[in-house]
């Protein structure tokens, strides 16, 4: 079965400065392949044939390096944004999506099975699946509980929080686009409290593997001394 992908390539990876001054952040290299070339290769194994790169910042240098996609057997081609357009807004360009279809920024470092994702959303009534990690945030203070007269009515020293955050992996049913404007900067987080406002149907699936949004020199500094150890569990083909 044919699949489908969108990487979302068109920032300008300011968080991650200085490095980003001279290449994309997509471009960017773990090990001996740039972050973006590893989501490519993961693709393709996965069996997804068509992958369509947005791009608009420093486009002509992920053009040159992925051209057709045909060393990475896939058909590669490119949606210019002539503006920024968040996240979901680039969705619009693409005139050619089908029915679902993954879409995903091209900076996550991650052992994520995507046909299994792919698999698991079709098979849903969802119109929009978020690939989720858990993440523990410590409070580094301790924390005063209070009632409406301000008398202390609990203490708690550096308690940890744990959360369920969005990996920057989804898919998409076509029905999820109607909500997405045309030519309008329109971001996930938008997008999310509309559907929650439509009170459509859109489905979390925990990961429990390895996940890295490489956005800041801390995280590019981790994924590179990560890398070696993790290549044969995300470096497919």
């Amino acid at each position: 079965m044919s699949k489908r992908a969108v990487i979302l390539a068109g920032g300008k990876g300011t968080r991650l400065r200085p490095y980003t001054t001279v290449l994309p952040k997509p471009l960017m290299p773990i090990g001996d392949y740039p972050i973006l070339e590893v989501i490519v290769r993961q693709l393709s194994y996965f069996g997804f044939d068509h992958i369509t790169i947005a791009v608009n910042h420093q486009a002509h240098l992920i053009q040159a390096f992925f051209q057709e996609g045909k060393k990475w057997n896939v058909k590669i081609d490119y949606s210019l944004e002539d503006k920024p357009l968040g996240t979901m807004g680039p969705l619009k360009l693409i005139s050619d999506l089908p029915e679902n279809f993954l879409v995903m920024n091209g900076d996550v470092l991650t052992d994520l099975n995507y046909s299994l994702f792919y698999e698991t959303h079709s098979a849903s009534s969802s119109i929009f699946t978020i690939s989720s990690m858990n993440r523990e945030q410590l409070i580094d203070f301790g924390v005063l509980d209070t009632n409406e007269e301000s008398f202390l009515t609990g203490f708690r020293e550096k308690p940890k929080h744990l959360y369920q955050v969005s990996m920057g992996v989804y898919l998409l049913n076509q029905k999820a686009l109607k909500y997405v404007p045309e030519e309008t900067v329109f971001g996930f987080d938008t997008l999310m409290l509309k559907l929650l406002e439509e009170k459509e149907s859109v489905k979390v699936i925990p990961h429990n593997g390895y996940w890295l949004d490489i956005g800041r020199p801390d995280d590019y500094e981790r994924a590179i001394d990560d890398f070696d150890s993790l290549k044969d569990k995300i470096l497919y083909a």
